[in-house]
């Protein structure tokens, strides 16, 4: 790889543009940036979620491959039509949801963000995650230009996320916080 990152400092963006991964530059507010942006965040909120010393090894491994995965569609956000994505990252996660949706007690009703520290930020990162979705949704509406598969993966991730925040309270022997749709408002 060399050395691509040597220069962090580069005062090209300071008159309010950014340089893309082929060359180009576009307006640090277009929706490719936002899009590119969301992303980041996502990526950076599950690694705030990585840090929780009660997350089973299973839940890091499956979100160090989505911290890889998210890197890709950074990539390909980053390279106007081109499509990085493939099929096989997509199945992944829904082989993983339905593991994981397997074990979960049937849901009546809806849940409330919460539960375990970890899980809560699992649902967290589902709800950036959800932002996320939309910044790719707007980005594709404008440009007509992003994969399936882009669009596929962030949609079964946000699912993967809720199912993951279900399964940590479980595993920290902590129920989901059910919506009370009948209780007392005080």
């Amino acid at each position: 790889m060399g050395n691509r990152l040597s220069k962090i400092i580069t005062r090209t963006g300071d008159a309010g543009s950014t340089g893309l991964g082929d060359g180009s530059r576009t307006r640090k507010d277009s929706l490719r940036i936002h899009a590119i942006g969301e992303v980041d965040e996502l990526n950076s909120s599950l690694g705030l979620l990585l840090t929780e010393a009660s997350l089973p090894e299973s839940a890091r491994k499956i979100l160090l491959d989505i911290q890889h995965d998210l890197f890709d569609l950074g990539g390909e956000l980053s390279l106007p039509g081109k499509s990085l994505m493939t099929d096989a990252p997509v199945a992944r996660l829904e082989a993983v949801a339905q593991a994981l949706n397997a074990d979960l007690p049937r849901l009546k009703e809806f849940i409330l963000p919460g539960g375990s520290r970890a899980a809560a930020l699992a649902h967290l990162a589902r709800a950036i995650c959800r932002r996320a979705e939309r910044a790719l949704a707007g980005l594709d509406a404008a440009e007509q230009n992003l994969s399936e598969n882009a669009r596929r993966y962030i949609n079964r991730l946000s699912d993967l996320l809720f199912i993951l925040a279900r399964a940590l309270n479980q595993s920290a022997d902590c129920g989901d916080v059910l919506w009370q749709r009948e209780r007392e408002a005080t």
